[in-house]
């Protein structure tokens, strides 16, 4: 009796409630990163390790709770930055490497995979989060890219505090000034990791973004500007595709057009499975292959040219990869599937079952 009632329940069930019961529930993703390079495994004491575990995590915990909350991949993206630009680990924001007149310097670009609006500063030095600047460029202007002194008037005329130059140094990143002058090295000699921190996310409504942020390379002179600001180079967000950050030796992500690059062989590889077969009948882990592929490919050509470093990328079925040719990189990835976890070094990945929340 018990099995008839059921089976007269599900009969008289709407159809729209049927349907609301079958339907998956929305997916989303996050991957950060906080700069990727030579890293030493034996040189990185437990509680180095830590600081930048708990940083990482910090970043991540941010942006997913927006994610989890339903909000949009544009708002876990600033969320997931702004606290590694708060923090003095990262070369971004607090914590920026010198220039070699001894200034900071901040460079920041973030994109919208929806309609591909984006914004993006350089060499600004009076703004705490140039990221939230570099949203308001893409949002408040007709432009895409303000730099200097033009970008930091932009930034007041738009409310945003005048931070003093204090609030960026940090006695780390002034020493590998001074023994980048005083022993005549490179900037490569005396920073073994790149700190660029950016970030990447789908949200449950399909959206992609992507954000990044830096203080460039130690000593740079000329108003030298690398691939972070730079849409289609550090940054690019296409619904269509993926959305990606890098970090690394700016001068061959720029040459790459890197983060563009992925996203238009990922767009394309689409394309042509979709053609060829039914999208229902492409089993995702052929997807998240093809997606790990390109990013390794495009990252092996910049290798290629004599550049390293790395890139996150998310694509719309809710993969979240990274992609480095250095012995590490700082990163973090979440999904509404249960993956949540930090890593330093290469192979550290061990994607955790933690619920969703």
């Amino acid at each position: 009796m018990k099995n008839l009632i059921a089976a007269l329940a599900l009969t008289l069930m709407p159809a729209a409630a049927l349907a609301e019961e079958a339907a998956p529930p929305p997916k989303w993703s996050l991957a950060i990163h906080g700069g990727a390079g030579t890293l030493d495994p034996k040189a990185m004491t437990p509680e180095r390790r830590a600081a930048y575990e708990a940083a990482l995590q910090q970043a991540l915990d941010a942006g997913a709770k927006v994610l989890a909350e339903g909000g949009s991949a544009m708002d876990a993206v600033k969320a997931a930055i702004i606290p590694m630009e708060d923090s003095p680990l990262f070369n971004a924001g607090k914590g920026a490497v010198f220039t070699w007149e001894g200034t900071n310097e901040l460079d920041a670009s973030i994109m919208d995979g929806r309609d591909r609006s984006a914004g993006a500063v350089a060499g600004v030095k009076t703004v705490k989060n140039p990221i939230l600047l570099a949203d308001t460029v893409r949002t408040q202007s007709e432009h895409v890219f303000l730099m200097g002194a033009g970008a930091e008037a932009f930034a007041a005329e738009k409310g945003f505090a005048v931070t003093p130059p204090e609030y960026f140094a940090t006695p780390a990143r002034r020493e590998a000034l001074e023994r980048l002058k005083a022993e005549k090295l490179s900037a490569l000699d005396v920073d073994h990791k790149f700190g660029t921190v950016g970030a990447v996310a789908l949200d449950q409504n399909g959206n992609m973004a992507a954000g990044t942020s830096t203080g460039g390379m130690t000593g740079k002179r000329w108003g030298r500007v690398g691939d972070a600001p730079v849409i289609g180079a550090g940054t690019y967000a296409d619904n269509r595709a993926c959305a990606v950050s890098a970090t690394g030796w700016g001068e061959y992500f720029l040459r790459v057009g890197v983060a563009h690059e992925i996203c238009a062989r990922l767009r394309a590889a689409n394309e042509l499975k979709t053609v060829m077969a039914d999208a229902d009948d492409i089993d995702a882990s052929v997807l998240t292959e093809e997606a790990q592929y390109i990013a390794d490919a495009v990252m092996a050509d910049v290798k290629g040219l004599g550049g390293d470093g790395g890139v996150i990328l998310v694509t719309p079925e809710g993969h979240a990869i990274f992609s480095f040719n250095t012995t590490g990189m700082y990163r973090g990835r979440a999904t509404s599937a249960g993956v949540r976890e930090v890593a330093i070094f290469g192979g550290e990945e061990k994607a955790s079952a933690t619920p969703d929340h």
